[in-house]
């Protein structure tokens, strides 16, 4: 004769392999709701993308890259040409918007380099920072600096596209 399932006979078979799937599974949950909220931090979302002038090669000069209002982000990096695990001095020139943050966020167009993301200080016109480039194995990367501006109204960015090799 088959058994009756009671509340009681569940809860007796409820064993210590059951309750550690039971908390994986809880963690699990937890870092994906994690990974939801903090998204973005990592993959920022802009309201508006401004357009790189075309041709532009930050080895060799700054890059402007415009809004269809007019606004002008200018992109600067030094030294030229820009080398790996070296201190850059970046510079970002903005006509025609107020900014209330300025961060510059570098990123590997085709592999993933870690978080690689500096706010800088707003100067006179400008807003200036430090930050280096981490070495790629492969040799030469594709790199894609994107700046990113918060103002009352809306988030800009401004992705620029170069390659660093050794």
């Amino acid at each position: 004769m088959p058994q009756a399932f009671t509340p009681m006979s569940i809860l007796m078979k409820f064993d210590t392999s059951t309750a550690t799937t039971a908390a994986m599974l809880a963690l699990l949950l937890g870092f994906a709701g994690a990974g939801h909220y903090f998204s973005p931090l990592l993959l920022p979302k802009a309201d508006v993308k401004a357009v790189p002038s075309p041709g532009c090669n930050l080895q060799a000069q700054a890059c402007a890259a415009l809004l269809p209002d007019g606004t002008r982000i200018e992109l600067s990096i030094t030294p030229r040409p820009i080398p790996i695990l070296t201190p850059l001095r970046v510079e970002v020139t903005l006509s025609g918007i107020k900014a209330n943050r300025v961060e510059i966020d570098f990123a590997g167009e085709a592999m993933n380099m870690g978080y690689n993301r500096a706010e800088l200080v707003a100067g006179e016109g400008r807003h200036t920072g430090e930050t280096s480039l981490p070495v790629c194995v492969s040799g030469e990367m594709n790199w894609v600096a994107t700046v990113l501006i918060e103002t009352d109204r809306q988030r800009i960015a401004a992705p620029f596209r170069f390659a660093v090799g050794y």
